[in-house]
């Protein structure tokens, strides 16, 4: 039996193990076979890390380097993230079942994020205040809040920790990064990128472990002043409640069960490939997938053809060769209650169009194919049931106000997706759908230029875009007695 490769945390600028020797194994979700250990953080690790955080802030270096100064390291540590994505995306990769290509283009891809946010270090502003009391003169500075918690998932982990660390530390934050228990590998093996980018010890600190003890006292921690955490709602309801130890602020990026609408003068070949990249790019896996597809009766048959038709040709196996198209889930979990739900979809009338088992010509490795289900009705449990996995749930609509109904009627609002020619219906249905992101004739696309975030079950605040920055700060307001004269007997109302 090869040797587990082993993995290690990045704490107060140092390479270390838990301080128990507690370790966990990482499964190759392709394999089915543990592949490296990764440190099962203490609470004790988890105290040390926040602690070296706050004393970066309060004491060390990072307290007084300049916004230019930020910037530069960020800028710094997008460059070498780029020239190391190969590496990265590879352990990702083998950690998570994410195609290669995909993760290597994805590591090499958020170096921009750091680039942006390293730019916009030394443009944070306050305000000057025309204020009504004569003789002062008053304005407002934006601060660092100071340490930032950041609970980060497996899936795109490398893309969530910069949108943020980036505006974080642009900010002026220190950061304390908790992995995913699931896949932890890339998230460590990125640490190392922040020695060579030159960051000060304590600046950055990378644990790994389960939510209990690790999570827990991460976003409890008395020094912990904001949490950022990306993951199910589950979690994000005991941080809500942890944070009630510590009065952290609190954003929330969590799951979707997003629709996309498909009106019968849409382009259907471009509706297709995009319905297609948002439900069977990474293999669903991917909070903004597009897994409810609602099309226009007129045009219903043809549509559902020609997605049937491709994902009858996706290329499933190992996420390392060139020709796969779709890789494995990433984990047992997800595998049983993906069949699960479906098999319950099945008993309440869903019509399975494509898919709907395993693939039988893969003996091992947690795979899944792609899987079309047309539903008798939006009652469906399955139409509103996030899978996580490569799973379109598809309805057809009869008009716009009917689709909209249905499309609204979510716990959920991260993203949306609308296919149409017609430009006013763009427009009106773009603000009619209850979500945090919008997208009009294409889908699954971001940039660190644009915020994203949801409504309701999927979350609170807003991560990526020029404003997530101030996110991170708070402001601070300055009077200034301009007057030569004394101040007036506070006893005497004038």
């Amino acid at each position: 039996m090869a040797e587990l490769e082993h993995f290690q945390m990045l704490i107060d600028g140092e390479y270390v193990d838990a301080s128990d020797g507690g370790t966990f194994e990482s499964v190759n979700p392709a394999t089915e076979a543990a592949w490296a250990t990764i440190p099962a953080a203490t609470a004790d690790d988890v105290d040390r890390a926040v602690k070296a955080a706050h004393r970066a802030f309060t004491e060390g270096p990072w307290a007084s380097t300049t916004p230019t100064q930020r910037g530069k390291y960020l800028r710094k540590l997008g460059d070498i993230l780029a020239e190391n994505s190969e590496k990265l995306g590879l352990i990702e990769s083998v950690d998570t079942g994410k195609m290669a290509k995909e993760t290597k283009w994805q590591a090499a891809y958020i170096a921009e994020f750091f680039h942006f946010f390293g730019g916009l270090a030394d443009k944070i502003t306050g305000h000057t205040l025309p204020i009504d009391k004569p003789d002062m003169d008053v304005f407002t500075n934006r601060e660092p809040l100071g340490v930032v918690a950041a609970v980060v998932p497996w899936n795109s982990q490398l893309f969530l920790v910069a949108v943020k660390l980036g505006p974080a530390l642009a900010a002026g934050n220190t950061i304390v990064l908790k992995a995913s228990e699931h896949a932890s590998a890339a998230m460590l093996e990125f640490g190392k990128l922040i020695e060579e980018a030159g960051f000060p010890p304590g600046v950055v600190n990378i644990v790994s472990g389960l939510g209990e003890p690790c999570g827990r006292m991460l976003t409890t921690h008395p020094q912990v002043a904001r949490i950022s955490f990306t993951g199910g709602p589950e979690t994000a309801r005991h941080i809500i409640r942890n944070s009630a130890e510590n009065f952290a602020e609190v954003s929330l990026e969590l799951g979707g069960k997003s629709p996309v609408m498909v009106f019968e003068d849409a382009d259907l070949e471009s509706a297709a490939n995009g319905i297609i990249a948002g439900i069977f790019g990474a293999t669903g896996q991917s909070c903004v997938a597009g897994s409810r597809l609602y099309v226009q009766e007129s045009v219903a048959d043809e549509l559902i053809g020609l997605i049937a038709a491709t994902a009858k040709t996706i290329v499933i196996g190992d996420p390392l060769a060139d020709e796969t198209q779709m890789g494995p889930l990433a984990t047992t979990g997800q595998m049983a209650h993906i069949e699960k739900e479906v098999a319950y979809a099945i008993e309440q009338g869903a019509k399975v169009v494509h898919g709907g088992k395993r693939p039988e010509y893969l003996s091992t490795g947690l795979y899944y194919e792609p899987t079309i289900l047309e539903c008798p009705s939006q009652d469906t449990k399955i139409v509103d049931t996030e899978l996580f996995g490569p799973v379109l749930s598809v309805l057809r609509f009869k008009d716009e106000e009917e689709v909209l109904r249905y499309a609204n009627d979510t716990k959920y609002g991260l993203a949306a997706g609308i296919f149409t020619r017609d430009g006013a219906r763009q427009h009106r249905v773009a603000k009619a759908v209850r979500a945090g992101i919008v997208w009009v004739n294409t889908y699954r696309v971001v940039s660190p230029i644009a915020p994203f975030g949801g409504f309701g079950e999927s979350g609170m605040g807003r991560e990526s875009g020029a404003d997530a920055i101030y996110d991170y700060t708070r402001p601070k307001t300055v009077w200034i007695n301009t007057s030569s004269e004394p101040m007036s007997n506070p006893f005497v109302m004038r």
